[in-house]
C-alpha cells in the first residue's frame, strides 16, 4: 500500500513494508495463527450477559465488533531481538524487545537488491559491497538496512520459507561493524532457508542458524517478513520507521514497518 499526501507544504509517501496478518495463510504458517472474528450480532449476548443490556439498547440492533488473535510472536512482519539468538550478546544478558532502544528503529533507510539470488544461495560482503558500488552509497551507522530478495511475492503460498537467498555470518558482521543495528529482508527469514542449512549442518559445511548467531557476540535486531520492497522508488534517501510492540521479555516484536518519503513542494 501507497498513501500520498500534502501536509503543510511537503508532500509526503508511505509505503507500508508489513505482511497482512489473514486466516488464508494459517494452513501453512510455520509460527502457526488464528484470527477469530466477532461481529457486531455477537457481542450483545455480552452485553445481555454481564450489563443486562439487550439489543434493544443498542442502535440497528448492532453492537461492537472484536477479534481474538493467537500468534507467535515471529508471525507476521516482526523484530526479533538479540535474545531471540541467545541468552547473551557479547557476553552480557542479551536484550529483549521491550529493551529495544527505539532510535535502532527510526533512521535513514537503504536498499540493497539481490533479486538475482536464487533460494538457498549466499547473500555475502562481495554482493553487498557490488550493490552499494552500483547505487554509490556508503553505509553508515544507524542505518536501517533492507535486504530485497523477492521472495516477499510468495508469502501466500505453501513453502515461501524456502524461496529465498540468505545473509551469511560475515555479510551480517560487516553491517554491524559499520554501525548498522537494524537489518531487514522481505523473506520469512535473514538466514538462508532450512532445508538447505539443515542439510549443510549436518554435512559439516556450514554453521546452522549463522546470520542469527552473530547476534551472540555482536548486538543487533533484524526485521522478517517485509513486504514491498520493490514499490521503493530509490535506494537511499527515505526513512525507515520499524517500531516493535512493547512485550515483557520477549524475543521478538510485531512491527508495522513504513518507508517515508519527504518532498517539499
Amino acid at each position: 500500500m501507497i498513501e500520498t499526501f500534502v501536509r503543510n507544504g511537503k508532500r509526503t509517501i508511505i509505503i507500508d513494508l508489513s505482511d497482512r496478518l489473514s486466516n488464508d495463510t494459517q494452513d501453512f504458517e510455520l509460527n502457526a495463527h488464528k484470527i477469530t472474528y466477532k461481529n457486531h450480532k455477537d457481542s450483545i449476548a455480552v452485553t445481555e450477559k454481564f450489563l443486562g443490556l439487550d439489543k434493544s439498547y443498542w442502535p440497528d440492533e448492532e453492537g461492537w465488533a472484536v477479534e481474538e488473535v493467537t500468534l507467535s510472536t515471529h508471525s507476521y512482519t516482526h523484530i526479533d531481538a538479540p535474545y531471540h539468538y541467545g541468552s547473551t550478546s557479547n557476553g552480557e544478558p542479551a536484550k529483549t524487545i521491550d529493551q529495544i532502544p527505539l532510535n535502532w528503529c527510526y533512521g535513514d533507510g537503504v536498499l540493497i537488491k539481490m533479486t538475482h539470488k536464487q533460494a538457498g544461495e549466499e547473500i555475502n560482503i562481495g554482493d553487498i559491497q557490488h550493490e552499494l558500488k552500483n547505487i554509490n552509497y556508503s553505509i553508515k551507522p544507524f542505518d536501517i538496512v533492507l535486504i530485497h530478495t523477492g521472495a516477499s511475492k510468495h508469502f501466500h503460498q505453501p513453502g515461501y520459507e524456502s524461496m529465498h537467498a540468505g545473509l551469511t555470518a560475515s555479510a551480517t558482521e560487516w553491517f554491524i561493524d559499520q554501525g548498522v543495528k537494524l537489518i531487514g529482508i522481505d523473506a520469512w527469514g535473514l538466514d538462508r532457508p532450512f532445508d538447505v542449512t539443515a542439510k549443510e549442518a549436518k554435512e559439516g559445511k556450514s554453521q546452522f542458524w549463522e546470520a542469527h548467531l552473530v547476534g551472540r557476540r555482536k548486538e543487533y535486531c533484524q526485521i522478517e517478513k517485509l513486504c514491498n520492497l520493490d514499490q521503493i522508488p530509490k535506494p537511499y534517501g527515505f526513512t525507515v520507521c520499524a517500531f516493535p510492540i512493547n512485550i515483557t521479555n520477549a524475543s521478538a516484536g510485531w512491527s508495522r514497518v513504513v518507508a517515508i518519503f519527504n518532498e517539499s513542494n
